[in-house]
């Protein structure tokens, strides 16, 4: 059985209290998308474009095995004479592939996803949060020349790098739109600016204070119907109080640098927004919002609800750490290699997201987040090892047995803090001979 197939099946079986939600990758999605960036795919060879993409997906979800390895461990190749194929082989599928195909699937997966996944809201708004991550790439001078490199006074960064900026909800943790670039050029915040436009209406968007740009913000708040945004104060900004709502609750107005007003279309001469301040532990957090309209938005919530941007931190942490097992540095040589092996990435993660997702919702009050991804994830592949190999008649008893498998994932509540974060001493090797000692001698 061709691990598409399996997967295929997979996506079919749901729970009986999960809603009916469209296959994921069926054969018919990767048509549409080969056809929409131009690819055509010829069965006469032995790794023909549609089962690429799979190939590509396995690169993530597989990070141990080679290519090579992959596409016979997971029978992606037509029959031939020969049990395998060249490497070279799989390198000439992946460029005749090239990275347009795996971004349009990630746009039609999030199209199919997003609208129909029960997530969580917040006074009817869907929660997102961005933030953005770095990539390393083989040292070839092709990356070199593409992505450019980190540089300080000393010294260059080893490899070349990619700059990332991902928008993500936050329940389910599926990444619903990317930006990549080079390092050398890219800022998060020119990054972040092109996902506007793909920022859906009645949403709430958590920055990371490093997207403090008041030129950003109002294009975000703007761009749509209540498209909100949270982040936290910036250090020393100096504003106007307009209102006092309370002690802790102010409108205030805020005025765009020259150099803001100039980069930014239509930047207009101050923004106006609310300030709300709490003291957490021995610290004052103060927290900047478009969400000015007090008797929807209580001041109680919104420090609070800020706390959820660091979901964004931990999914990247479950791709890096986790889905591909602290291999840092990417598998591609070329520059388009490595912009389809990212989308390849992406695909992976949000197929093993929405996985966990409908365990999740097969259980009674559980969010997928509450999900435990190291686990979880370890336990779906290794299912995937099993799916291609086994009968198609036996799949939906391995399909129960893995919603019997749910509960088994779901993390334990976080327990409070008893002890204040601190920098422990690294382990010596060799014991330390006391000043008193030595001086005695």
């Amino acid at each position: 059985m061709f691990l598409s197939q399996a997967l295929e099946q997979l996506q079919e079986f749901t729970p009986d209290d999960f809603s009916k939600l469209p296959d994921l990758l069926e054969p018919e999605l990767i048509e549409q998308c080969l056809q929409d960036t131009g690819v055509t795919t010829v069965r006469k060879r032995r790794l023909p474009m549609d089962f690429m993409v799979w190939a590509v997906v396995g690169m993530a979800l597989f990070r141990d095995m080679p290519m090579r390895q992959l596409v016979s461990h997971l029978d992606l190749m037509l029959p031939g004479n020969r049990p395998y194929v060249a490497p070279s082989a799989v390198v000439q599928a992946r460029q005749r592939l090239g990275p347009d195909v795996m971004k349009r699937m990630l746009e039609l997966t999030n199209q199919l996803w997003f609208d129909k996944l029960p997530t969580s809201h917040w006074n009817d708004l869907s929660i997102l949060a961005v933030d953005g991550t770095v990539w390393r790439t083989p040292d070839t001078p092709e990356n070199s020349a593409n992505f450019g490199r980190t540089a300080n006074q000393l010294r260059e960064s080893d490899y070349p790098q990619v700059r990332m900026v991902n928008q993500m909800e936050v329940s389910s943790h599926l990444v619903t739109a990317t930006e990549f670039g080079s390092i050398a050029q890219a800022s998060e915040v020119d990054l972040a600016a092109k996902l506007i436009e793909r920022t859906p209406d009645h949403s709430l968007t958590l920055f990371d204070k490093g997207f403090y740009a008041l030129g950003l913000l109002d294009q975000w708040h703007r761009a749509g119907e209540e498209r909100h945004w949270l982040i936290p104060l910036r250090k020393g900004a100096q504003y106007t109080v307009k209102r006092s709502f309370s002690s802790t609750d102010k409108l205030v107005e805020i005025k765009l640098s020259p150099q803001a007003k100039k980069k930014w279309d239509n930047a207009p001469e101050t923004v106006q927004a609310r300030l709300v301040s709490k003291k957490v532990g021995k610290k004052n957090v103060a927290i900047l919002t478009s969400m000015t309209d007090t008797m929807r938005y209580p001041e109680a919530d919104i420090v609070d609800l800020y706390a959820h941007r660091w979901e964004i931190e931990q999914a990247y942490r479950e791709m890096k750490q986790y889905m591909l097992k602290n291999e840092l540095t990417l598998r591609s040589k070329r520059p388009e290699l490595v912009e389809q092996e990212l989308w390849g990435i992406l695909v992976a993660y949000n197929l093993l997201r929405y996985m966990m997702a409908q365990m999740a919702y097969s259980l009674k009050h559980v969010e997928p987040n509450q999900m435990s991804f190291k686990q979880a994830s370890h336990y779906l592949v290794g299912q995937l090892h099993i799916l291609v190999n086994i009968s198609p008649g036996k799949i939906p008893k391995v399909m129960e047995q893995m919603m019997e498998m749910a509960s088994a994932f779901v993390l334990p509540e976080r327990r409070e803090r008893h002890y204040p974060r601190a920098i422990k001493r690294r382990p010596q090797r060799y014991p330390m001979r006391s000043p008193y000692k030595a001086a005695s001698h």
